[in-house]
């Protein structure tokens, strides 16, 4: 409102300019969520951990929330919209959809390794298992979404689950395994050497 200021002023008794509508609404909704971040997030990591039981996991699974901007991003500015409160709302579920995801490689992963395989193969295992249900998941909330794109109210929203659920879930399937394996050093020629000692005994 500053750059109105001067007009502001000069304006006649009994006349206004504010500050209404979507706009006004969007405000009072963004300073209403802002004290519950810290609520959100704390509680968040507290389901994360006790599903994982590892710090480390833990980190992994909440550094993957952000991925989907890389598609919201690109996908609001190819479609016009604004990033409002709408899109705020819609990347908090993203960040749950991905975390979600992201959960349930790393429990592949576990889940292969109790199996039998070495750390190397179960994280590949593990993506090639888990790439078919998770960009199938993927594909139909975003076919779901499609529909509310047509809504001017729900509209931002919409695009904003379709470009970062597309986006972010492929980001994922790439972006753990890679992180998985720098973060546990885990590499082929690791996985070589405990087969031999492995052969050896």
């Amino acid at each position: 409102m500053k750059p109105l200021q001067p007009i502001i002023d000069s304006l006649p008794p009994g006349y206004r300019i504010e500050t209404a509508g979507s706009i006004e609404e969007s405000g009072k909704a963004t300073r209403a969520m802002v004290p519950l971040f810290p609520i959100m997030i704390a509680l968040t990591l507290l389901i994360i951990i006790l599903q994982v039981r590892s710090l480390s996991a833990m980190v992994m699974v909440f550094l993957t929330a952000p991925l989907g901007l890389i598609g919201v991003v690109p996908t609001l500015l190819l479609f016009n919209q604004p990033f409002g409160i709408n899109a705020l709302v819609g990347l908090i579920a993203l960040s749950g959809i991905l975390m979600r995801n992201t959960l349930i490689l790393i429990g592949q992963i576990h889940h292969n390794q109790q199996a039998g395989l070495d750390p190397f193969h179960a994280v590949v295992e593990a993506t090639v298992q888990r790439a078919r249900p998770v960009l199938l998941t993927a594909l139909a909330a975003i076919l779901a979404f499609i529909p509310l794109t047509h809504s001017v109210f729900w509209g931002t929203l919409a695009y904003t689950l379709i470009g970062g659920t597309l986006g972010g879930t492929i980001m994922t399937l790439i972006f753990l395994p890679a992180m998985y394996a720098i973060w546990f050093r885990i590499r082929p020629e690791n996985t070589v050497q405990q087969t031999e000692l492995h052969l050896q005994r």
